[in-house]
């Protein structure tokens, strides 16, 4: 099954949507076609698959995030790993959000929205981080500016990681400290 998520990644990140097919997919992992409809009915379910493994490895990686260094330190590196993720596979990244708003993915994501935002709220909580940030919408405001942000840069291929980070940082940093929420 990985082999065929990543074969159906490698086309997408180099060829587009369009070159996608499940016969082109099979054919990249070496697998019969027959073979990849035992895990995956459609291209859209190789699809869904892909961005729920991307949204795995992200939030795996945002729950690694050690908040004794402090929410600020927190938050840089949380605004780095989003940005490790959009700008690591650029093409991929930008195909993948849009099938996220067309696939009927939402329900499927519930559980990793809750966990992120529940390590948003862990880092916003942090003493060096403004009071007015504890408020419970304030998390989904950071993660809507990082997220809108870090996909913007990516849909306008953007490549440099350090000046989008500052970007990110001085919205985030911004929006916490004149009190967001």
């Amino acid at each position: 099954m990985q082999a065929i998520l990543e074969a159906a990644a490698h086309i997408l990140d180099t060829d587009g949507l369009t070159a996608c097919s499940t016969n082109a997919v099979a054919l990249k992992a070496g697998v019969s076609i027959g073979s990849l409809y035992q895990y995956f009915p459609s291209r859209d379910a190789i699809t869904k698959a892909l961005i729920l493994a991307q949204t795995t490895a992200l939030l795996e990686q945002v729950e690694a995030i050690d908040t004794r260094q402090g929410g600020r330190a927190a938050m840089r590196q949380l605004v780095g790993v989003a940005i490790a993720q959009q700008l690591d596979r650029p093409a991929l990244a930008r195909i993948l959000d849009v099938e996220e708003q067309r696939l009927p993915i939402e329900p499927d994501l519930q559980s990793y929205v809750a966990r992120l935002h529940a390590a948003m709220r862990g880092i916003l909580a942090q003493p060096d981080m403004p009071p007015d940030a504890r408020q419970p919408e304030v998390a989904a405001d950071v993660l809507a500016i990082i997220r809108g942000l870090v996909d913007a840069a990516g849909g306008r291929g953007e490549s440099n990681s350090e000046s989008l980070a500052r970007r990110v940082l001085r919205a985030v940093f911004g929006y916490l400290d004149a009190g967001g929420g």
